[in-house]
């Protein structure tokens, strides 16, 4: 049982509700992609010492700024969980990245080196409006230099958010965008109005601030890294049935 602002809540209750909110079932994979990383770490050999579940707890402890052992106990006692659930999860998700290094480490790689040109990015704005018309007079105006590209997007954009920003989209991969946009995108200049361009029930204007070529930096690797994994957990849930 579960104790909750002073409320007990029983085993069956928490299964009931997770039902009631089409949860269950991937609660219950979860579960099973914990007892398929544990089966296959076994197999292999991997295990974990207590000075790395250590590390990796006093490491979350900073990140939470829990100075105090009592800040901690307070912050486990606040998610319901005890300080060996705590180490539980720490564990386990060690273990699932120790096995993805084993098994897919040097497939990371190659499959950058394979699909390089995806990893290409972009840093893009872009206005959106709902009708053609009108985005061709804001492109006419922009290029006429009535007005600016960002006073353009604070004044028309369609999204608020990008309204207040100024059509900034932010730093985009290739594989982001829609393959025939993307072409024309990256084949554009930096610093060049792209557009309009119809992209299902809206209108698009871009400018393309800059262009950053592919490099497999340690994001983009352990991006690439737990893609991999993530298929390969997939298809060993496909066997059992789940997915």
């Amino acid at each position: 049982m579960i104790s909750l602002k002073g409320k007990i809540i029983q085993p069956e209750e928490i299964i009931a509700a997770l039902r009631k909110d089409m949860q269950l079932k991937d609660v219950c994979q979860k579960v099973l992609e914990k007892q398929i990383i544990e089966q296959v770490a076994q197999s292999r050999g991997i295990t974990l010492t207590s000075e790395e579940i250590q590390t990796e707890a006093d490491r979350q402890r900073y990140a939470k700024r829990l100075v105090k052992a009592s800040d901690t106990i307070a912050w486990l006692t606040d998610n319901l969980i005890t300080s060996e659930d705590w180490e539980a999860g720490i564990r386990d998700n060690l273990l699932a990245s120790k096995l993805t290094q084993e098994l897919f480490a040097k497939d990371a790689e190659v499959f950058f080196a394979e699909n390089k040109l995806d990893f290409e990015q972009i840093i893009l704005y872009q206005i959106v409006v709902p009708y053609e018309q009108l985005a061709q007079e804001i492109f006419y105006q922009i290029e006429e230099s009535e007005m600016s590209f960002y006073e353009a997007a604070h004044l028309y954009d369609s999204d608020e958010r990008r309204r207040r920003d100024c059509g900034f989209e932010g730093k985009l991969y290739r594989w982001n965008l829609q393959p025939d946009v993307a072409t024309i995108l990256f084949n554009s200049k930096v610093g060049e109005l792209v557009g309009p361009i119809r992209i299902e029930q809206a209108s698009y204007i871009f400018l393309i601030e800059e262009k950053v070529s592919a490099e497999l930096t340690s994001e983009i690797y352990e991006e690439i890294l737990n893609r991999i994994f993530r298929t390969w957990l997939d298809s060993e849930l496909n066997h059992i049935g789940i997915r």
